[in-house]
């Protein structure tokens, strides 16, 4: 049974290559999938263009978000034809991942699909989704309202912050997007963002603890631009920080935190636990509303097109999301 797979080597340089494949050469695992759909992450991109150390092993497929249905399982959790939903966990970075028409994955690692959506939409989700809900969940478990003032969502014209400020939005929340790119304010304007601003408008301040102005911010980018926010944050408000698009160095001081109350709050998608990382998934279209999917999509593509949209997605040729149809 050959099937088609974005598999990344190492040699001579790290690259990718549409191949052709049999089951019996995917990571063991105790689960068969048939992936419906993929995603292209920013991570997935830095992968397979060689942009980025992300794969511990070579060569592997791509593809740390995958939805589909099950073809065998050696677990008793999971039967042939269930729909189910695998995001990180090592998927495409640890073992073979969803850029794929078919995929092996441990059972511990699977979840299965909720009823209010289709797989198509998990994918529009997937980790950019996921990791926005994550961020906004960690920031409520810490007092995070709405009723406490906007919150700033840095590179908001991408996947994880067309999701944040689209959920915020249905939350209830002020949201102030910030993009370098002025041809993103409508898009951004019509996700639900309440104002959009370049970094250059904001004329933030370089004091270590400058006017109180924002409630919160979910982050994308790092560097100056979170350390320069972060001094801006009201009191006993939240930072959730994702990203590091702009840099992974973050030089601030102690003192928002310990006069302000601020916290800083680490979200990471891909080792999040597993009964918190299904309780998110199955969230979607109750606690947490469903998305505005055909705003947040950029574009569907199928496995045999992939090729330039790696390097697209990295040099911010596209906003929103990317999905695969891998069938």
């Amino acid at each position: 049974m050959p099937f088609l797979a974005c598999r990344v080597f190492k040699e001579p340089t790290i690259h990718h290559q549409l191949v052709e494949m049999e089951p019996s050469e995917l990571s063991q695992a105790d689960t068969l999938i048939k992936v419906d759909y993929s995603s292209i992450n920013y991570k997935d991109a830095l992968a397979a263009s060689g942009r980025g150390a992300i794969l511990k092993s070579f060569p592997l497929n791509a593809g740390i978000d995958l939805a589909g249905t099950v073809v065998e399982s050696a677990s008793d959790k999971f039967q042939a034809g269930d729909a189910v939903i695998v995001n990180g966990c090592g998927l495409g970075e640890s073992f073979d991942g969803g850029l794929a028409q078919y995929a092996k994955v441990n059972s511990d690692y699977l979840m299965k699909q909720a009823a209010g959506y289709s797989a198509r939409q998990a994918m529009i989700i997937g980790t950019a989704g996921f990791t926005a809900a994550l961020a906004i969940h960690r920031m409520e478990v810490n007092g995070q309202t709405p009723d406490m003032g906007p919150i700033v969502v840095t590179g908001a014209s991408g996947g994880v912050g067309s999701f944040a400020i689209n959920l915020l939005s249905k939350k209830g929340y002020q949201t102030l997007a910030l993009t370098s790119q002025a041809s993103m304010h409508d898009y951004l304007k019509d996700l639900g963002a309440s104002e959009v601003k370049t970094l250059d408008e904001l004329e933030l301040s370089d004091k270590p603890l400058a006017k109180s102005i924002y409630a919160g911010l979910i982050d994308n980018i790092g560097g100056q631009t979170l350390s320069k926010l972060m001094a801006n944050i009201e009191l006993w408000g939240n930072v959730a920080c994702i990203g590091l698009a702009q840099s992974a160095q973050l030089n601030a001081t102690v003192l928002p935190m310990i006069l302000r109350g601020v916290s800083l709050l680490g979200v990471s998608s891909t080792n999040c636990p597993m009964p918190l990382r299904n309780q998110l998934w199955q969230q979607f279209g109750q606690e947490m509303p469903l998305p505005d999917f055909d705003k947040i999509l950029s574009k569907e593509i199928a496995l045999q097109e992939i090729s330039p949209y790696f390097d697209e997605l990295i040099d911010n040729q596209h906003r929103g999301r990317l999905i695969v149809n891998c069938q």
